[in-house]
C-alpha cells in the first residue's frame, strides 16, 4: 500500500521560511471597497508573475541530491511552468514540461527563457498527466504536479504566512476571511493550513467551478462535459484532486463562481485602482468581490495570484472590448 504524504501546518511553515531565504515578499495593498477597507495581496509581481514559485521552490528544494540529478518532469498552462523552471535553473536540475499547444505565448516563452525543456499537447483530446507520467517514467524523473502534490501545496501556503504578518505589521489583525483563485485548489489548499482560523472562499469561473460542487457534495465532482470557454488558462483543470478537497472540506471552505464579464471588470478595476497588471485566473477573487458574489467585510484578505497576460488579449480587456 501506498502511503501519501499529507500536507501539513508545520510543512507550511518550513516552506515559508525557506521562500522567505530566497524570493522577495510581495506587497499589499489596503483599498476600501463597498465602504470596507480590504487587503490586498498582489502575487502578481512575484519574479515569474504568479504564486506558482513558491510551491515549485518548496518541492525541488525537498529533492535529494540523486532525485535531482534525473530532473524533474511538471504539467502546466504556464504559471506553474515557469515556477519549475525558475526553481530548476537555480538548484541546477533539468526541467521538462507539458504545456497546451493553446497556452498564452507569453508564458511558452518565459518558460523556455528560463531553460525548461516544453513538450505540447492538444487538452482537448490529450492527458497532459499521461504524456507527463510517461515522460518521467522513461528518464526516471520525479514527476512534479502543479497542484496534487504536499510540498507544492504547502509553498503555496507560504502567501498566506506572508500575507498574515504584513497585515499584523500593518496593524491591521489576522486576516478573518481569505478569498483566493481556485483552479486544482493549491494555493487555497495551502492558505486554508496556513491561516486555520480565517473562513476561506474559494473563486472559479462559471462553468469550471468544480471545487465548489465537490465541496458541495462532499465528494469530488469533476467539470461538466463540454464546459463554457473562459479567459482564465490558469484556473481551467478538469477535477481537483483529493489532497486539495480533503484540506478544504475539513477547513469548510466555500465557494463561488464569477462571470467573464466580472473578471475583465476586476482586471480592469487592479489597473486602474492598483496600477497592476492581472491575469484573468488571477483577478477572480477581486472579481466575486466587486461583482457581490461575496460580501465585503472586515478583517478580509484577497489574493491576485498571477499576472502573466497576453498583451494584445489584455489591451482588449483595458478597452473594454467584449464588456
Amino acid at each position: 500500500m501506498t502511503i501519501t504524504r499529507q500536507p501539513t501546518r508545520a510543512g507550511v511553515r518550513d516552506a515559508a521560511a525557506k521562500v522567505a531565504a530566497v524570493l522577495p515578499v510581495t506587497p499589499i495593498f489596503i483599498k476600501n471597497i463597498n465602504g470596507v477597507d480590504v487587503t490586498v495581496k498582489a502575487e502578481s509581481v512575484q519574479p515569474i508573475g504568479a504564486f506558482k514559485v513558491r510551491g515549485a521552490w518548496h518541492r525541488l528544494t525537498a529533492m535529494d541530491a540523486e532525485a535531482r540529478r534525473k530532473g524533474v518532469v511538471a504539467f502546466s498552462s504556464g504559471n506553474h511552468a515557469q515556477g519549475i523552471a525558475w526553481a530548476a535553473a537555480r538548484l541546477g536540475i533539468a526541467a521538462t514540461v507539458v504545456m497546451p499547444a493553446d497556452a498564452p505565448k507569453a508564458k511558452r516563452e518565459s518558460t523556455l527563457a528560463l531553460g525548461a525543456e516544453v513538450v505540447t499537447y492538444d487538452r482537448a483530446t490529450e492527458s497532459r498527466e499521461a504524456i507527463a507520467g510517461r515522460l518521467a517514467e522513461a528518464r526516471g524523473a520525479t514527476l512534479v504536479p502543479s497542484f496534487d502534490d504536499s510540498w507544492v501545496i504547502e509553498g503555496q501556503g507560504s502567501a498566506g504566512i506572508e500575507a498574515a504578518s504584513q497585515m499584523h505589521a500593518a496593524g491591521l489583525g489576522a486576516p478573518r476571511h481569505v478569498v483566493v483563485p481556485c483552479g486544482g485548489g493549491g494555493l487555497a489548499a495551502g492558505i486554508a493550513l496556513a491561516l486555520p482560523e480565517a473562513r476561506v472562499t474559494l473563486v472559479e469561473p462559471e462553468g469550471w467551478d468544480d471545487m465548489r460542487r465537490s465541496l458541495e457534495a462532499s465528494w469530488i465532482e469533476p467539470v461538466g462535459a463540454n464546459p463554457p470557454p473562459t479567459a482564465c488558462d490558469a484556473l481551467q483543470t478538469t477535477r481537483v484532486s483529493p489532497l486539495t478537497f480533503d484540506v478544504l472540506s475539513r477547513r469548510d471552505a466555500t465557494g463561488v463562481a464569477v462571470s467573464e464579464r466580472a473578471i475583465r471588470d476586476a482586471q480592469r478595476w487592479a489597473a486602474a485602482q492598483l496600477r497592476l497588471v492581472v491575469e484573468p485566473g488571477g483577478a477572480v477573487a477581486l472579481a466575486a468581490l466587486l461583482s457581490g458574489q461575496v460580501a465585503v467585510e472586515a478583517g478580509m484578505l484577497v489574493v491576485l495570484s498571477g499576472g502573466n497576460v497576453d498583451m494584445d488579449d489584455y489591451a482588449r480587456v483595458l478597452a473594454g472590448e467584449g464588456a
